[in-house]
């Protein structure tokens, strides 16, 4: 078997479709689906079946897989040696952001390495924490930059969460709901204080389950004791933010989201008490043992001398 072979079944498992990862690896769908024939006849038995969200590995497809990924990540990290070699003139660093988080952070860090760096070329995945620690595992990413696990959760045994920076969640309603003015003042919070258990009854504005701001809300809420009906679902915290300060519902957003300047009407932001956990954890995400270049490294001391406030 060669690479070729090894990343044709790793790419047609991880799209599913044989004429997505004929595009994604450049080459003819005839001439990708003959190649799978002929791995499946020199093994002997069927890597993939279809299913009605289309191709699935077998139990054999499942080993095969598996196999790929780590013979595959094998050769990636030979030519990060060989780029350790070169002294960073040349080399790749693969790594996975959310959109949002990219946003804020890429440009505060990536003028730096481009500088001292330029003959490194990034490859960066933008997608939801879920599908970067797929990814991390399948040995596609070198690293992460995302928010950990919700304190309660179980997180991935294979990965390492290395925590940067800690930030606080805020409640974001009308400034004209009358829960406004029943929060207090108090040392230690940025806004006045809410009781979470107060929105029992107010229609809550959220986002998707796979979404890490999504973990935390559940997470407060679940603490609070409280069941507010969900009126409406985004994967974009600012439509939340926005319709908030319409009045349509409150949401749940971390303060370092909060940017009041894009705003001609802005919600009202109020704290929430220490008791309800209400934060996550920016951190590094990678493979425990995982090799990582120097060019990588460099990436990496520069994310934690900008984000870390640990």
């Amino acid at each position: 078997m060669t690479t070729r072979e090894l990343l044709y079944v790793k790419t047609v498992a991880d799209t599913h479709n044989i004429s997505k990862a004929a595009k994604k690896l450049f080459v003819a769908q005839p001439s990708l689906s003959q190649s799978l024939q002929r791995i499946e006849e020199t093994i002997g038995t069927r890597l993939f079946i279809r299913g009605s969200d289309g191709l699935k590995l077998t139990y054999a497809g499942e080993k095969y897989y598996q196999m790929a990924c780590t013979i595959l990540k094998i050769y990636d990290d030979f030519e990060a040696e060989i780029s350790d070699m070169n002294d960073l003139k040349t080399g790749h660093i693969s790594f996975g952001i959310t959109n949002h988080l990219g946003a804020i952070t890429l440009p505060m860090v990536m003028p730096q390495f481009k500088e001292e760096c330029p003959g490194i070329d990034l490859d960066i995945f933008e997608g939801s924490t879920e599908l970067q620690e797929e990814k991390l595992i399948s040995g596609d990413l070198d690293f992460s930059i995302m928010h950990a696990p919700v304190d309660g959760t179980d997180p991935n045994p294979s990965l390492n969460y290395e925590i940067l920076a800690r930030h606080p969640f805020v409640i974001a309603i009308s400034r004209n709901d009358p829960l406004v003015k029943l929060a207090k003042p108090r040392d230690g919070y940025l806004y006045p204080v809410l009781d979470v258990k107060l929105l029992e009854h107010h229609p809550l504005l959220t986002l998707h389950k796979e979404q890490r701001i999504r973990h935390v809300t559940d997470s407060v809420l679940k603490k609070a004791g409280i069941h507010p009906e969900i009126k409406f679902v985004s994967r974009n915290y600012m439509t939340l933010e926005k319709l908030a300060a319409e009045g349509i519902g409150f949401t749940l957003l971390p303060s370092d989201y909060i940017n009041i300047n894009l705003y001609g009407n802005p919600p009202a932001y109020l704290s929430i008490e220490d008791k309800y956990s209400a934060y996550w954890s920016l951190c590094i995400t990678t493979i425990k043992g995982a090799f990582l270049s120097r060019a990588d490294q460099r990436f990496l001391d520069i994310i934690r001398a900008t984000l870390s406030n640990t």
